[in-house]
This record gives C-alpha cells, structure tokens and sequence, in this order.
C-alpha cells in the first residue's frame, strides 16, 4: 500500500470519527442536562471534536461515583434520626403566609427540620472570626468538628491550628476535612497536612482525586462547605475559609486583594443539624459513622429566638436543593430582596426570578465586587448586568482592592439566607454547599446593618457607565457567560 493510499485511508477514518461524535453527542449530550449547558457542551464539540469529546468523558457528568451516590439514603436517614425532636418553633410571632411551604421543600430535598430556640450573632472581621473560634475551640471538652473548603497553614491561621493542638492534648477528640483539589493549590499545602497530624487531630480530604488509590471522581465536584461544630453546642457557617485573606497568592499580594467575609456563629438545637452535615460528610470518606456523642440540647427559654434550618446541597441529592431554595423565597417576596455573591453567575431560572420580582415592584438589589480575582467567573458576571440594570436592579459594586466573599440574601425583613453557596450554576450543581434559613427580625435585621455597611463601601453602577463600556469587555463578557454553561 503506496503512502497516497494510507493518507486517504488516515483521513477518511478521521473524517468518519469526528462525524461520529459528533452524532453521538447529540443523542448523548442533551439528554437529564439543562439547555443552555447542552447547547454550550454541543458548541464545544462541534468546534474541536477530540478536545471538546475528551472533556465531556472528564468532567461532562455531574454525578459522584456510585459507591458514594449509595451512601446518600442511608445519609438522609441519618440525618432524620438525628434531628427527630427538634423541632421546637415558636409561633408567638405570626409566620409568612408562605413560609410554611418552604419550610417543608427544605425538609423534603434535605431531610432537615426547622429549628427554633436559636441565637446567632454575625462576624463580619476576618481576623474577629479566627479570635471566637478559637475562643471557643480552647473552651471543648468532648469534640471539635472542623470542614472547610480551604484549609491552609499560614501565619494568620497558625493560632487556629494551635489551638487544635491544644484541645488534643486536653483529651478532646478532633476531625478535621478539608476539600483535596481546592486546599492542595494553596501555597504550603503539605506544611499543612503535617501540621495536622503533629497536632494529633484526625483528618480526611474530601473527594479526593487519588486514582492510583482508587479514589476518582469528576475532579471539578467539590466540597465547598465551611463548619466549625464545637462540643454539638457551639456551630461556625458562612463563607470564610482558614487562610490567610490574600489567600497567600503572589498575585493577590502583589495586587493588595483582601477577602471580605461573612461567618455566622449558632448556638442551640440547630447545632446538631450542622454536625449531623459534618458526619455524614466524615462518613463519606471514611465508611466511618460517628455516633451522636451528646445529648441534644432541651427547651430553652430564649428571647428573641431564632428558627433555622439547615439546607445541604450537591451532587449527592436528587434535586438542586438551593437553588429550588433561592428560587422559591425570591417569588413569595413581598417587599424587597438584597442579594450579596461574590460569583453571581446565575441560570436563566434565576435570572427569571430577580427581573420577575422588579417587575412585581419589588426592591431589589445586588452586591458584588469592583474586581475579580477569577477572570472567567468574572467576566461572565459580568454578561448579565445590562439586563439586571434595564430591570430595575441596583447593582453595588464594592470597592477594591477588597474580594467581597460574603454569601447572603435577605427576604423581605422576615426570611434570611446565610452560608457557602454562591448564586451561580457551580454553586447549584457542581459543588456540595450547606445554607441556612433563619426566620427573625433580629437577624435580618443585623444583617440589613452589615448590607449598609456593604453599601457605604460600594459605589452603585448605572445603566449609562455600563453602556459605555468597550467592544472588547462585551466580547470577552459573553465568552465567559457561554463556558460558564458548560458543567
């Protein structure tokens, strides 16, 4: 066979595979996925075949491997167990008419409870949050639940880790997780495993991608999720993770980034939802199931108590359990909504939603960041302002050289939405979040005090200065919105 020949053969036979897949993605990639991801998935094979097909089988599913997906019921059934009983809400303050009915979504996609009987104060100081924490942590004497997102060694959290250390010694029985992927980028990554094991603590990564350990899933499903559980007593959620706010990156330094966060500390019955989240979550990596080690806490007599729920989400749950959450509190608003995400990179679901409840003449605002530290995420952020803006949406643009990273939405002056989850696909997809529901005026209402705050160091963005934006940002704007689909 003469060299003209093995080239005709050569061609043809690529001709024919790229022919074929793209046949096969149509059939396969459309199908359980919403439109948008599939068009976008579809445009990317189409235009490179091999590289677009090859990420596709990478990271084209969203689902966790069938031995974890398995562990999901017997996690749901944990966590009914764990929380029969707590319901204790007051109804000395007359409810929402519609609240009951997102009470029993939550409860339905999440297997959590409403709670009440609860205090919770906000911290808004970055180094604030390292000071209680630790506080608190020095003060356990059974346990000390750690998960975070990010956990890394550094100057600022040195204290943190120190105190760890000492609760170890003390006899307390301390568990750490930290997300595999997001924590190994961060500068020191091994200084902080050992760290963690000098300090005596037991510690898991959660999802790993550790294939030649037999550990592989989709490597962009992450565990997002930040909590400190002290003694089932004392419970940290929010947005903040254990670095350093420059996030120890020389570009951050050199740029003067600053993280600005937002945790929320509990203490009451609510607390055992978010161990309950931390031990099905140790159970998933370690097939080891802690048993509840204390009593759940009795009626109490609180002034001005709060009722909360706990609303996991991710990969692992049939439903998109926030955004089904987000969406259902944004059409019973009455009055107004103020949304604080530092990656606002929302579906068309949402979108619907917000442009839907400044049409009802609704107030409706939105806080997110001058800068970006993302360029992707940033830019398909920004894709959707002219349509927020020509709704009727203010838009705060806090000011740099701060990463404002806080996750929040007030509902109303009722209904308020705290945790880890951004208001974008990863967020509802992707990722395993935890948020929690609050229903109390005082906490709304401290939380309308930190939106101020928000506001008095953002400067509103207008219509007009956006439209005066340059050719080349709408370009790289829409780009980015269109592989943001792509999950």
């Amino acid at each position: 066979m003469d060299g003209w020949n093995i080239t005709t053969i050569t061609i043809l036979v690529a001709l024919f595979i790229d022919f074929a897949i793209r046949v096969i993605a149509v059939i396969v990639v459309p199908r359980n996925r919403r439109p948008t991801s599939g068009m976008a998935w579809l445009l990317a094979i189409f235009f490179i075949p091999y590289v677009g097909a090859l990420l596709f089988l990478l990271i084209g599913y969203r689902t966790l491997p069938k031995k974890r997906l398995a562990k999901q019921d017997e996690i749901n059934q944990f966590i009914l167990d764990s929380t029969d009983g707590m319901e204790r809400v007051r109804r000395d303050h007359p409810w929402p008419g519609w609240l009951e009915s997102v009470v029993e979504l939550n409860r339905n996609l999440g297997a959590m409870p409403l709670v009440g009987d609860n205090n919770a104060s906000l911290l808004s100081s970055y180094e604030g949050t390292y000071a209680a924490m630790i506080d608190d942590i020095d003060k356990a004497t059974n346990f000390v639940h750690v998960e975070f997102y990010i956990i890394a060694f550094d100057k600022t959290t040195a204290p943190f880790f120190d105190a760890l250390e000492r609760a170890v010694k003390r006899g307390v029985t301390v568990r750490v997780l930290l997300d595999h992927l997001q924590s190994k980028r961060q500068v020191g990554y091994r200084r902080t495993l050992k760290r963690l094991t000098r300090a005596g603590v037991l510690w898991e990564l959660m999802l790993p991608v550790q294939p030649l350990k037999g550990k592989w899933q989709r490597p962009d499903l992450r565990n997002h999720r930040k909590l400190l559980i002290v003694d089932g007593e004392i419970g940290y959620m929010g947005s903040q993770n254990i670095i350093d706010r420059s996030y120890n990156a020389r570009k951050n330094i050199r740029r003067g980034l600053k993280w600005k966060d937002l945790m929320t500390r509990l203490d009451g019955p609510i607390v055992a939802g978010l161990n309950a989240i931390f031990i099905t979550d140790w159970y998933s990596e370690t097939d080891e199931l802690i048993t509840r080690s204390v009593e759940p806490i009795g009626p109490r007599n609180v002034p001005d108590a709060l009722d909360c729920q706990v609303v996991p989400s991710g990969p692992g749950f049939k439903g998109e359990n926030n955004l089904r959450l987000f969406l259902a509190l944004l059409y019973y608003a009455q009055e107004r909504i103020i949304i604080t995400s530092p990656y606002f990179v929302p579906d068309e679901s949402i979108m619907y939603a917000i442009t839907t409840a400044t049409q009802r003449g609704l107030h409706v605002e939105l806080f997110v960041s001058e800068i970006g530290d993302q360029a992707l995420v940033y830019h398909a952020q920004r894709s959707y302002y002219e349509e927020l803006l020509r709704a009727g949406v203010k838009i705060y643009m806090y000011k740099a050289p701060y990463i404002l990273h806080a996750k929040h939405f007030t509902i109303d002056d009722e209904v308020a939405v705290i945790g880890s989850s951004n208001m974008d696909m990863r967020s509802f997809s992707l990722n395993m979040e935890v948020s929690l529901m609050v229903r109390g005026k005082s906490f709304v209402s401290e939380l309308r005090a930190v939106e101020d705050g928000y506001r008095a160091d953002s400067r509103e963005l207008t219509l007009d200065e956006w439209m005066k934006q340059p050719l080349r940002s709408t370009v790289l704007d829409n780009l980015a919105r269109l592989t943001s689909a792509v999950q």
